[in-house]
């Protein structure tokens, strides 16, 4: 494993920087002179702010942790609380867990058994869910409800660290929608609408196709070569997915020299499991299923 590096990783803090004076701007304009269509301009804010945190959580751009939070402390997003994404998503990284149903929080798997409980409507949801254009339209909303619901219950139950993580989004919500409605004059449901959803559901083309169930560990990660370059900017770099597995201390901006010099071994150790550009996975899985929902092997839960 890659070690971290001692210094500031300087790219990321002039992101960091310049994704939340654009938002700020986007916003402003907006709100102030009426120009709405920079909320699409925000709404890509939302989705690399998102990028951006998920940097935070695996320790960039400097060793300070307090620092890292604290610069990416706005919510734009609105909807996760920082310190949950990053205790659910550090979890994930736990790698011979992937898609399993229990273990793995970001998995869309079921156990056999979970899913034959289910009504029929549910299950047709999730399979609509379970295509790249069902995961764009609702996607963000099943897995937000998904989360607050999860999440409420350990609040009833008493759990002290998330009791913490949602008071501290408290105040950065204060925050973000003291700039977005109080100074720009945006209206809550407008922002919602025309931002942090599209923004989330963008980012949902990231997470669509990352992971598959198979035994073999690497073989469950893939690669998304994405030669424009667009996307790789907006996930910083995360549709190298297996590489980003393989080493979670590197910075993003070393991602891609670290699959060029050695892509080979990459697309051996995940058996080939890539795709050229997120073109290819919208023309495949547009309207198609990636896979059944129910784990094909893994199934716990009585079934």
């Amino acid at each position: 494993m890659t070690k971290p590096e001692s210094h500031i990783e300087w790219p990321t803090v002039a992101l960091i920087a310049a994704c939340t004076g654009v938002w700020m701007g986007a916003c402003w304009l907006a709100g102030r002179e009426g120009m709405w269509p920079t909320l699409a301009i925000a709404a890509l804010c939302v989705t690399l702010h998102s990028s951006l945190q998920h940097e935070v959580l695996h320790g960039h751009p400097t060793r300070n942790r307090p620092l890292n939070e604290v610069l990416v402390f706005l919510a734009p997003g609105l909807v996760i609380p920082f310190r949950r994404f990053r205790a659910l998503h550090l979890k994930h990284h736990n790698d011979p867990h992937l898609t399993d149903p229990y273990e793995d929080p970001e998995t869309n798997y079921m156990a056999s058994a979970d899913w034959d409980k289910l009504p029929w409507p549910v299950q047709r949801l999730r399979q609509v869910n379970n295509t790249l254009l069902g995961r764009v339209l609702i996607g963000p909303a099943v897995a937000i409800l998904g989360f607050w619901a999860s999440d409420a219950r350990l609040l009833l139950a008493g759990d002290q660290r998330v009791r913490l993580a949602w008071g501290l989004h408290l105040w950065s919500l204060g925050l973000t929608l003291g700039w977005v409605m109080g100074v720009c004059g945006l209206n809550f449901w407008t922002y919602l609408l025309a931002a942090a959803y599209p923004g989330f559901s963008l980012l949902m083309v990231r997470t669509f196709l990352e992971h598959r169930a198979e035994q073999d560990v690497p073989s469950r990660t893939c690669i998304v070569e994405d030669a424009s370059g667009v996307f790789g900017l907006l996930f910083l770099n995360n549709n190298l997915h297996l590489v980003h597995h393989l080493d979670p201390a590197v910075a993003w901006y070393k991602l891609p020299g670290l699959y060029a010099r050695d892509k080979a071994r990459y697309l051996t150790l995940n058996g080939g499991f890539r795709f050229k550009s997120y073109w290819a996975i919208l023309r495949g899985y547009a309207v198609h299923a990636k896979a059944e929902l129910p784990h094909p092997f893994l199934r716990r839960g009585g079934g």
